[in-house]
């Protein structure tokens, strides 16, 4: 039997208008403290967007949801969060913000790839 570890998961809801608090999700990040992992995968439906904003930033929104990404992988593209584990990027990611792009609630499971889990994810809430 594969080895399964406990993950957890936030989904990234895009708010174009923060006053009317409607949202979809564009994205998810996931984190495995038994692996050191921490990952984001994005999808901006922008029909979607344009359907509850049709002024909203559309690059704006993509350069955030980049941003998460770049977060996730360290290095260069974490800027000042490039030096934190990835546990720390993970609950920095996942703190309430008042912004376009939100963290949703965190939720856990189990799983044996934690790559893999990102893209079922993904699939499954986001596109």
């Amino acid at each position: 039997m594969t080895e399964r570890n406990v993950f957890e998961y936030a989904l990234l809801r895009v708010v174009p208008r923060v006053d009317r608090g409607e949202c979809f999700n564009a994205g998810v990040v996931v984190y495995c403290r038994a692996e050191a992992f921490v990952a984001a995968r994005t999808h901006l439906d922008e029909g979607k967007l344009a359907a509850l904003d049709p002024q909203a930033d559309v690059t704006g929104v993509r350069a955030a949801l980049r941003a998460v990404e770049g977060i996730c992988r360290g290095g260069g593209d974490a800027g000042q969060a490039r030096r934190e584990d990835a546990g720390r990027r993970f609950r920095w990611l996942v703190a309430p913000r008042s912004t376009v792009v939100q963290p949703g609630p965190v939720h856990t499971g189990l799983t044996a790839d934690p790559e893999a889990e990102v893209e079922r994810l993904l699939d499954l809430l986001v596109r």
